[in-house]
């Protein structure tokens, strides 16, 4: 094999530039296994300095069935890259793995992929080849006993890769084709209004400390008396709470009735809303 052979076949191994490629086949003196040695050492030192950059695009990717569901954030630079093959085809098969090890990043980070590489050496080899910092986010499981999943995706890029992911998970011992049809309405419902817990009482007490210190600041500049601005105070709370509480929101799809209320129109006996989650790039 001449030269130029190996150095096209070193490209087409490791996806790195003719020039780095002809250089690492003459410093491994024609030795193709070693040249690639070369460029994922100096792969690895072009991606460490892309690191302290920021990554704030990038995609969601679900990955299982209704029974077990895993969906898994990896975050890039720009909406490009996000839409490279490359990139698409590595985040495809760490959702897969990662559904394998239910959400636990230690262990997928250390996983092999089908390359016979680990997770992370494969991460670091696509930084290399594509130039920009790439991380693995937030990831989470569902796998409820005598629950339903579904889920939805918004702005699909392809398949099961989109940019905001729902995952719902329903108790219930039907599995008819009005539950699936509520779940999907649901997974959409909670896509576009973004609850932050399923009953007001579960909503992160940080969150509410928050908001009930902006009401109490704006109030305090309106020049109500304090037994006035106190049941006004105790309004808003109350309206923050049904409205970022699932089931207490507005249902999308008939805004005049509250997702409770669909719930209970069901007439399934032993439906309940079990868990959800979601997630979108850039929140």
């Amino acid at each position: 094999m001449s030269d130029i052979e190996k150095v096209k076949k070193l490209r087409d191994a490791t996806g790195a530039g003719f020039k780095d490629c002809n250089l690492a086949i003459k410093e491994a003196s024609g030795d193709l296994e070693k040249a690639i040695e070369i460029l994922r050492v100096k792969g690895i030192s072009k991606a460490s300095k892309k690191m302290s950059r920021d990554a704030k695009e990038g995609v969601v990717v679900v990955s299982g069935d209704e029974t077990k569901t895993s969906v898994i954030e990896v975050n890039c630079e720009t909406d490009f890259v996000a839409k490279n093959d490359d990139f698409i085809s590595f985040v495809k098969e760490l959702s897969e793995l990662n559904n394998k090890k239910n959400s636990n990043l230690d262990e997928l980070k250390n996983s092999k992929m089908n390359n016979g590489q680990t997770v992370d050496d494969n991460l670091v080899a696509l930084i290399a080849k594509i130039g920009e910092k790439i991380t693995i986010g937030k990831s989470k499981t569902i796998n409820n006993s005598n629950a339903i999943n579904n889920h939805y995706l918004h702005t699909v890029i392809k398949d099961n890769v989109a940019k905001l992911a729902v995952v719902v998970s329903l108790e219930t011992n039907e599995n008819s084709e009005a539950v699936k049809i509520f779940s999907k309405q649901l997974s959409m419902h909670i896509a576009a209004s973004n609850p932050l817990a399923l009953e007001s009482n579960l909503i992160d007490k940080a969150i509410i400390d928050k908001e009930q210190e902006l009401v109490s600041e704006e109030l305090k500049n309106s020049g109500k008396p304090e037994e006035i601005a106190n049941k006004i105070s105790l309004g808003k709370m109350n309206k923050f709470k049904e409205e970022n509480a699932l089931l207490t929101q507005a249902w999308v799809m008939e805004p005049k009735k509250k997702v409770k209320d669909i719930l209970q129109e069901l007439s399934v006996a032993d439906l309940k809303i079990k868990e959800f989650y979601r997630i979108k790039i850039g929140e």
